[in-house]
């Protein structure tokens, strides 16, 4: 098998899914792909570029917003960014990570941003309202995986009721609701 930027991408995805972000290691990645873990330097600068990159890879599943009234298109985005993270483990903590350091081609706000705007939010209002909503979704997320992965290794008995679905969607409404006062007292 050729070893390229895509393979290596797929083979850390495939190890985060099973592992976790604590067991993504360079050394484990080369394995997968049948290459010394120096070998993956010369696909990319360092490890940061290369979770990037998979941080990218889980987020171009992100549909874009649906179309329709203001605070059902932000929920839309929301739940779709939840459903996303949840699909890979970890994920959150690993996207939250990549936007804290400004890496990454797909930031997960850039489309939430693009609600605010539709709704007539002055773009530098609209990016930093996103990027709360950003971190409300990716702190829940990272919440739920955490408590997963407590469980799966025995630490936890039962899963805790305010990081379900009703706890989700209680916080979501709590932003959405904020956001459309916020539109209405500036006349957005």
């Amino acid at each position: 098998m050729a070893v390229n930027r895509e393979v290596i991408v797929a083979a850390a995805l495939g190890i985060l899914d099973e592992f976790g972000l604590a067991d993504l290691s360079m050394r484990r990645i080369g394995d997968a792909v049948g290459v010394q873990a120096a070998t993956i330097y010369w696909h990319f600068a360092n490890k940061q570029t290369l979770l990037a990159e998979v941080s990218d890879a889980i987020l171009s599943a992100q549909a874009e917003p649906p179309k329709g009234e203001f605070g059902g298109s932000l929920a839309g985005w929301a739940r779709d960014l939840r459903s996303v993270l949840l699909g890979h483990r970890d994920a959150a903590e690993l996207v939250a990570a990549t936007l804290a350091v400004g890496l990454g081609e797909r930031g997960p706000d850039g489309s939430a941003a693009r609600v605010f705007e539709s709704a007539g939010w002055l773009p530098p209002d609209a990016q930093r309202a996103a990027r709360a909503t950003t971190h409300f979704v990716l702190g829940h997320v990272m919440q739920e995986q955490t408590r997963q992965n407590l469980l799966r290794v025995g630490v936890l008995a039962a899963p805790v009721e305010a990081l379900d679905d009703a706890g989700f969607e209680l916080g979501l409404q709590l932003l959405v609701k904020g956001a459309e006062t916020l539109r209405n007292l500036h006349n957005y």
